[in-house]
């Protein structure tokens, strides 16, 4: 989904209350004043409503008559939305979001690659070597970086010939992309990850079913090691901006 992120005053006010709601500032089930937080940041009382509606998009926050504007529990939140993952980054929480996607990737890719290996095409490898290139050209373009990841990711999903699998990259692509963001950043702490790819390629390339998920496996450890770093090297940078009318 797409970042409100600098967008304006709108986008100030998504973003800096999205970050109070999911940091814990304000609780799941507090009560939101529109009026109050206009007030606040002596804006207009339009401003605000849209940008709740936004907020209300990404399952953070609900109306009722009565009740008014309150906080939803944590459960109903949409955890894969990309401002979400990034504000619970920005709230150091994380290491548990990196964990739950390392873990999900663990019990997912190795086996998907071994399918890979069996059945991809020539169409497949193409793909995949399309998104190493892209990643090796990347360079310091954190986002350049992110995006060839998630393609070669996906790729080899796709080359399981397994619809389902396939369909998992719509699941893990949001986080993985606020992963690679935080890894591929100024401030990151990963190694080139084209060696670790490019034999993941090759075996599937050879089809080795066993040589695949082996590097797939290695690939994923050295992963969850490089986000651990970088993640943790975020600590003193947590918060976001108050908005400015």
């Amino acid at each position: 989904m797409t970042s409100y992120a600098g967008r304006g005053v709108h986008g100030q006010v998504v973003e800096h209350l999205g970050y109070r709601l999911v940091s814990g500032e304000v609780a799941e089930g507090d009560t939101l004043d529109p009026r109050a937080l206009a007030r606040e940041w002596d804006l207009s009382l339009t401003v605000i409503r849209e940008s709740l509606k936004v907020l209300a998009g990404k399952g953070l926050v609900a109306a009722r008559q009565k009740r008014g504007t309150f906080v939803r529990a944590r459960g109903e939140w949409n955890m894969l939305d990309a401002d979400v993952i990034r504000w619970r980054v920005a709230a150091g929480k994380g290491e548990s979001l990196l964990r739950d996607l390392g873990e999900l990737r663990m019990i997912v890719e190795p086996a998907a690659v071994r399918h890979a290996a069996e059945r991809r095409t020539d169409e497949d490898l193409s793909a995949l070597e399309r998104a190493l290139t892209a990643m090796g050209q990347a360079g310091d373009d954190a986002a350049e970086a992110a995006a060839a990841d998630v393609a070669f990711h996906r790729a080899l999903l796709t080359a399981s010939g397994n619809e389902m699998l396939a369909r998992l990259d719509q699941l893990m692509e949001p986080v993985l992309h606020a992963r690679d963001s935080i890894v591929h950043a100024p401030h990151g702490v990963a190694d080139d990850p084209v060696p670790s790819h490019r034999a993941v390629l090759e075996a599937v390339r050879a089809r080795d079913a066993d040589r695949a998920s082996a590097a797939m496996a290695d690939l994923l450890t050295k992963a969850d090691a490089d986000a651990g770093l970088a993640v943790r090297d975020l600590a003193g940078g947590r918060g976001v901006a108050r908005p400015e009318g």
